[in-house]
């Protein structure tokens, strides 16, 4: 038996992580086999970005539940390699947009085939026994209740 089998609950997040890590790295590798120039990393703007032309930085965090700081550093690194710019909004010309550039287009191209391989490897693995079935199911649950009451309350409780 293995440590992280052997230490349950107390390693979940570990091994959450640890799994995750490992999707990305193969991911990566996926994409770098392909010869396609990308980072998993950039996978949520990059999404949000195919199903609508513009999107601001405040409407990234919230979508992702992620800080405006490190929403802003995700675009800085994309703007950087040229894939994405910011331009203001015609309605609020304090707001910035962000949208693909030509580059970001092609990329973006290039991409969806592997994220459409990537849907089907995925549901292929959670159909290969009765407990994966259920993963996704469980997550959003976890999600959820974690939102209601998070862990270090749960903690808290319990010293």
């Amino acid at each position: 038996m293995s440590f992280y089998q052997q230490t349950g609950v107390l390693v979940f997040g570990s091994r959450l992580r640890r799994l995750s890590e490992t999707f990305l790295a193969d991911i990566n590798r996926i994409y770098r086999h392909k010869g396609i120039r990308f980072d998993a990393a950039w996978f949520p703007v990059f999404y949000m970005l195919s199903n609508k032309e513009s999107v601001s930085i405040r409407d990234i965090s919230l979508e992702l539940e992620t800080s405006h700081s490190a929403a802003s550093q995700l675009i800085s690194k994309l703007q950087e390699k040229g894939l994405i710019r910011s331009v203001p909004d015609k309605e609020d010309s304090r707001k910035k947009l962000v949208t693909f550039t030509p580059k970001g287009q092609k990329l973006l191209q290039q991409v969806k085939p592997v994220w459409e391989a990537l849907q089907h490897a995925m549901n292929d693995l959670l159909l290969e026994n009765a407990h994966s079935r259920q993963l996704m199911q469980a997550i959003h649950e976890m999600e959820k209740a974690l939102q209601e009451s998070p862990l270090f309350d749960r903690i808290e409780k319990k010293l």
